[in-house]
């Protein structure tokens, strides 16, 4: 029985009144969605707390599940309407202002190793940051199409369910997404 299958299984039982059931979709999920939901707020408590509050949000809509899409696939556009609701509330406090925080979700200085050269470390950290402005700048279609598959590692099929558009619009969003990036590193490469 493949994830989806055991995923299926478990929602079953939640909607027959299993709350053990329901920590078992949490546990196995619970990384992936507050690394996901971290890549819109950037405090790690806060992204904590949003992802927390995605899973209540789930667990009192899993009744209606009707399993037209994989749960995580569901569990997923809840997370990210959860991250978009409390940024636009952030917004509204005054004398709150989310800077973006500093990106150091790829902390690539701690996977190199001491011998590396400091000319070496200065361009993977130009690299890294190139890459992040990069996809920042993208519009929100295409940054979440390349955020799913490259940092998700998620199918098109399960992109297209995703984000609700068919599979070529997907691999277009991603084609675009690549190619901006391309662009924006190619001067660094040369």
């Amino acid at each position: 029985m493949g994830d989806n299958g055991a995923d299926k299984v478990l929602v079953e039982r939640v909607q027959q009144g299993d709350k053990s059931a329901f920590d078992v979709l949490v546990l196995k999920y619970q990384h992936r969605i507050i690394k996901l939901v971290a890549r819109y707020v950037r405090d790690p408590h806060d992204a904590m707390d949003v992802a927390q509050e995605a899973f209540l949000k789930a667990y009192r809509a899993l009744p209606n599940f009707r399993g037209d899409s994989a749960f995580y696939t569901w569990l997923y556009r809840i997370a990210i309407n959860t991250a978009k609701n409390y940024l636009v509330t952030l917004s509204r406090r005054p004398n709150e202002v989310d800077t973006g925080g500093d990106d150091n979700d790829f902390d690539l200085e701690e996977q190199q190793h001491d011998t590396a050269t400091p000319e070496h470390l200065l361009l993977t950290e130009e690299i890294k940051s190139t890459i992040l402005a990069a996809i920042e700048d993208l519009p929100e279609d295409l940054r979440t199409a390349i955020n799913l598959r490259e940092v998700e590692g998620l199918s098109y099929e399960e992109i297209a369910q995703a984000m609700e558009c068919p599979i070529g619009t997907v691999r277009s969003r991603i084609f675009r997404a690549r190619d901006a990036i391309d662009r924006r590193l190619r001067p660094l490469l040369e």
